[in-house]
């Protein structure tokens, strides 16, 4: 599937050239070219730029017990459904839910705690509240036969990893720098309840500035006795996208990503892809947003060192940006899914 050709409009003898494309997928620089033009022709070159898009839609949620916020695209639709699931220090996050439905994506972001009426904080969590975010997300009109997806960072990509597992249609999955082992909170869901892995405050190394490492903490998920931690990602059906930094210092996320991938392996699945990037830290945030080093770890309450060099930090973001909408745009968009299906 090629997202950047070009394409050339022919008239009578002069061609007009778009480059990349017509059409881009992403905001690129169009360079246009004439050819077939005769030495010394005068002509008149006009050029007219529309933007007819109104804004993305912003509606605050307070269904039952769902406190989030829904992004809508401009435009008819059908948009592909994302589910955002942000870090785990309670509270809302809008920026990146903001800037990928401005790409086309009917984007849900929901808190868990420490926002609107929601508790300030907890000590297990409810698979079943998400699964209602899900099911609200589905609702939404504007979705369409599209399919839905669920993006993560850091904490939250354990519990993208158990929502894809264990609730029905959820159709891609980006994973990025999380755990294949459920972490720091029991997890429950209908029967099932899922023991966290956790970490040794012993084993954390303090620095100068103050913020400790955590990577080399974390109870080893291989152990026998925390087995029973690892998400069965098995039985997901959709697919993954797991993003690992090499130099992230909240966790062995590099390593975590070889684990996932041995047991869907193991069972036979290939409904996976993998990108690592050198050099980027723990916090993979959308682009251009200022490097954060260190900063206060909202689970544990200590500051943190999250890792990575900031130029190769930065163009991991700007890379991964495109990645995540590739990958939901493929898997998830129902006029791309019509098209595979007819090849």
């Amino acid at each position: 599937m090629t997202f950047f050709s070009e394409s050339t409009i022919a008239m009578s003898q002069v061609q007009i050239q778009f480059l990349p494309s017509l059409r881009c997928l992403f905001d690129e620089p169009v360079n246009v070219t004439v050819k077939g033009l005769v030495p010394d022709q005068q002509v008149d070159l006009r050029a007219e730029v529309t933007d007819d898009k109104e804004g993305v839609g912003r509606v605050p949620v307070k269904e039952e017990r769902i406190r989030g916020t829904l992004f809508i695209p401009p435009g008819e639709g059908p948009f592909p459904g994302v589910l955002d699931l942000y870090t785990f220090g309670g509270g809302l996050s809008e920026i990146r839910p903001c800037l990928l439905a401005n790409k086309g994506f009917l984007v849900l972001t929901v808190s868990l705690y420490g926002y609107d009426d929601l508790p300030k904080k907890v000590s297990m969590i409810d698979l079943e509240y998400f699964e209602d975010a899900l099911m609200f997300l589905k609702k939404q009109p504007k979705l369409g036969n599209c399919g839905v997806g669920v993006l993560s960072l850091s904490k939250s990509g354990d519990l993208a990893l158990s929502i894809a597992s264990l609730l029905p249609d959820v159709s891609a999955t980006v994973w990025i720098n999380g755990c294949s082992a459920n972490t720091m909170y029991p997890l429950h869901y209908k029967d099932i309840v899922i023991p966290p892995l956790m970490y040794d405050p012993q084993k954390t190394n303090p620095t100068k500035s103050g913020a400790i490492i955590i990577k080399g903490s974390m109870n080893d998920v291989t152990a026998e006795e925390n087995k029973d931690t690892v998400i069965p990602i098995e039985k997901a059906k959709g697919k993954f996208l797991f993003v690992a930094s090499q130099d992230d210092k909240m966790w062995d996320s590099c390593y975590y990503t070889e684990q996932a991938i041995k047991r869907l392996k193991s069972y036979g699945k290939q409904n996976y892809e993998v990108v690592t990037y050198p050099g980027a830290g723990h916090f993979l945030e959308t682009p251009y947003i200022p490097f954060c080093h260190s900063s206060l770890h909202g689970v544990i309450n200590k500051p943190v060192v999250w890792g990575g060099e900031p130029r190769n930090h930065a163009a991991a973001e700007v890379d991964l940006w495109k990645r995540i909408q590739l990958f939901f745009r493929y898997h998830l968009d129902e006029s791309i899914s019509s098209r595979k299906a007819k090849l």
